[in-house]
């Protein structure tokens, strides 16, 4: 009985084994229009706008080489497939992590370093699901709009913080900054004893 169930279970494997041609070139064939279908969904909706909103933002590029270097990687739009796209992800991803490299010290705010974490983060969910193996297409065209919006949000920080910068300070304002400094308040014990 036992050799009778083994032989059916051998048999039953050897059968299972034996893939059928047709149904692996069908299943290759619907893997191949499905990858097309995402890689036309990723190629139309792969638009960075990078246009700087004004001139001070269009200056940054000037003193910041990482800014530039990262726009400039944006524009840069992969056109063969799919792969060519997990490649871009994958150098904007080391691009965005640069971008709090030699911030200019104007804007080295927490301010501007936040935005920059919030593109840094949505550059590198782009290159996580990018190189999945069920590709998410649509989340990925919605991440590129999300990082166009974040893009557009530092540049007009960028523009508040030179537009500040420029207010002049009326007379007395500074002491009385000063007066409100913490770090300058009058210590509670102003005599210590020194101890031997």
């Amino acid at each position: 009985m036992k050799t009778c169930f083994s032989a059916l279970l051998i048999l039953l494997f050897l059968s299972s084994c034996q893939e059928d041609p047709k149904v692996r070139a069908m299943q290759q064939e619907k893997e191949a229009q499905k990858r097309e279908v995402i890689f036309n969904t990723i190629s139309s909706g792969w638009n960075f706008n990078t246009n700087a909103s004004s001139e001070v933002a269009r200056n940054l590029t000037n003193v910041w080489n990482e800014w530039r270097i990262f726009i400039n990687e944006l524009e840069q739009k992969p056109k063969s497939s799919i792969s060519a796209f997990q490649q871009k992800a994958k150098t904007l991803s080391k691009r965005a992590l640069d971008l709090n490299n030699n911030i200019p010290i104007k804007y080295d705010l927490p301010e501007i370093k936040s935005r920059i974490a919030v593109i840094t983060t949505k550059v590198n969910a782009i290159n996580l699901y990018i190189h999945l193996d069920q590709i998410p297409d649509k989340k990925i065209v919605q991440l590129v709009q999300e990082i166009n919006s974040e893009i557009a949000s530092l540049q007009a920080q960028i523009e508040e913080i030179k537009r500040k910068s420029e207010i002049k300070i009326e007379d007395g304002e500074g002491d009385m900054l000063r007066m409100l400094d913490t770090a300058r308040a009058i210590p509670s014990n102003p005599n210590p004893k020194i101890t031997k």
